[in-house]
């Protein structure tokens, strides 16, 4: 039985959603596990259960495997145009908008993130995610090839590439965005002709599950898209080492994403990781400061600062230094930090006990190695997940909290004095996601821009994220790219055909 919820605060909708034990979907039916095992999904600002959810295990997903491979190899879905393909996933976007506040509410239920948040991004980043996606499905286009062979001078030979679905794909998403992720991971997926099993992180399944039922909705044919909620150890392994999946798509921690490579070693599945982060945010002494500032403040506190690309680590050019990391630390000091049902809250809880055990450990840690908070730095109350917005100081390049990535609203602050020291230092890091760089002077920026090791550079903005723009990490910070032109590179392979004419 999920907890109780106002009447003025959910509506109909959801609340019978979240009241009714959820099953996972397989072969286009709503199904219980085989076990009949369920377990819990709790909503982070209470710490109470908010819906039992069917737990998939291997058994689980060898029946949605076998769905899928159906689907794919003599399904409907494999003899439909691109152009069929196309319609589906646009309608999908379209259903998706049409149910913003159900998503949305769900979304802050389960995750803790404030409503307005993803009310305005989650929700229709979503949509529009499968809208562009939608547009790629007819246009993945081969090419012919002019051929010289020297060996047979006198023969002509007509060669072209095809571009061709992967196949069966595993796709393992996290509890950080979770409608957004399934967004991520489906759309091009899709596009591109593949059929998939999606496993939505156990703290979140909620929106992935209703997803579910829209797929349904808009007209996709059985097994093309199967939803096996589960834990990471049972559903998400055996995924990952199923002998009769192409790829696994897994966006999550980057110790979990070397788990994820070595259990595709079984079959040697195309393996593409979103992983995490430590990214530096720069700030030089000519920049707009109130900009950047504010920027800076978002780029850590955004999403209660479990954000894989977050602004974790702050280098302002020393002669700003103290007015920045003042400002910013002012900044964290008006955040609201509630329920996200609360219309004035603009911090959440984190997402789990877990989740805040690790960041107040990180904290701890922090302080006794010698950084000092300018401000937070505890958790606030005794119950539920709720943690104050932090900026330490005094802080050394080879302490964990500069490090590590701790996944939280924590941002480690230290000044430098030349750009080649900067780029020295803020490369000194095993991830290299992404990175902010704050100033006037666009020639420094660009510089700057190309001597950063990461997947995506910002200048005077952080965390703009679109359809179109490709995003993914350097070093260990993941393999290939979410979203763009790029990312159906990697849910396609290329076949060479060559004939003698």
């Amino acid at each position: 039985m999920g907890t109780a919820i106002s009447p003025n605060q959910i509506d109909a909708r959801v609340s019978d959603f979240i009241e009714k034990p959820r099953k996972m979907l397989i072969d286009g039916k709503w199904v219980n596990s085989v076990s009949g095992k369920t377990f819990p999904t709790y909503n982070p600002a209470t710490g109470e259960v908010l819906a039992q959810i069917a737990e998939g295990d291997k058994q689980d997903v060898d029946i949605a495997v076998k769905a899928a491979r159906k689907a794919f190899e003599s399904g409907p879905w494999s003899k439909m145009s691109a152009t069929q393909r196309s319609k589906l996933i646009w309608k999908l976007g379209d259903l998706l908008e049409q149910n913003v506040e159900q998503f949305a509410l769900l979304e802050t239920l389960d995750n803790g993130k404030p409503l307005a948040v993803a009310r305005a991004a989650d929700v229709p980043l979503a949509a529009d995610l499968f809208r562009y996606m939608a547009g790629w499905a007819n246009k993945l286009e081969g090419t012919t090839i002019p051929l010289s062979v020297p060996y047979t001078p006198k023969a002509k030979y007509l060669a072209y590439t095809l571009r061709e679905p992967v196949g069966v794909i595993a796709q393992i998403i996290p509890w950080n965005f979770p409608l957004l992720m399934a967004a991520w991971k489906l759309g091009p997926a899709l596009a591109a002709g593949n059929t998939i099993i999606l496993k939505p992180a156990e703290q979140t399944p909620l929106t992935a599950l209703l997803l579910g039922e829209l797929i349904m909705e808009a007209g996709f044919p059985d097994g093309v898209v199967n939803i096996v909620p589960g834990y990471g150890e049972t559903a998400g392994a055996a995924l990952a080492a199923h002998d009769d999946v192409d790829k696994v798509a897994f966006t999550g921690s980057t110790e979990v994403g070397k788990l994820i490579v070595h259990a595709a070693t079984g079959n040697l599945k195309k393996v593409t990781l979103e992983l995490g982060g430590k990214s530096p945010n720069v700030v030089f002494k000519d920049a707009d400061l109130d900009s950047a500032i504010a920027g800076s403040a978002s780029a850590i506190f955004f999403n209660q600062g479990q954000t894989c690309c977050a602004g974790s680590r702050l280098f302002v050019e020393r002669s700003a230094f103290d007015q920045v990391v003042e400002g910013v630390s002012a900044q964290a000091k008006k955040i609201k930090v509630g329920s996200g049902l609360e219309a004035d809250t603009t911090m959440g809880p984190l997402v789990s006990d877990e989740q805040l055990r690790r960041v107040v450990k990180y904290m701890d840690i922090g302080m006794a190695e010698g950084a000092r908070a300018m401000t937070g730095g505890k958790k606030i109350g005794e119950k539920v997940y709720f943690v104050e917005p932090t900026v330490l100081v005094d802080t050394k390049d080879d302490m964990k909290v500069v490090q590590e990535e701790i996944f939280g609203p924590v941002v480690v602050a230290t000044p430098f004095d030349t750009p080649e020291e900067l780029a020295s230092r803020a490369n000194n890091t095993v991830y290299g996601l992404a990175a902010g760089i704050w100033t006037k002077d666009l020639s420094k920026a660009h510089r700057t821009a190309a001597a950063l090791r990461a997947g995506t550079v910002w200048i005077n903005c952080f965390n703009i994220f679109d359809a179109a723009l490709p995003f993914g990490g350097y070093k260990q910070s993941g393999w290939g790219r979410e979203m763009g032109k790029d990312v159906l590179e990697l849910y396609t392979q290329t076949k060479a055909v060559c004939t003698r004419i």
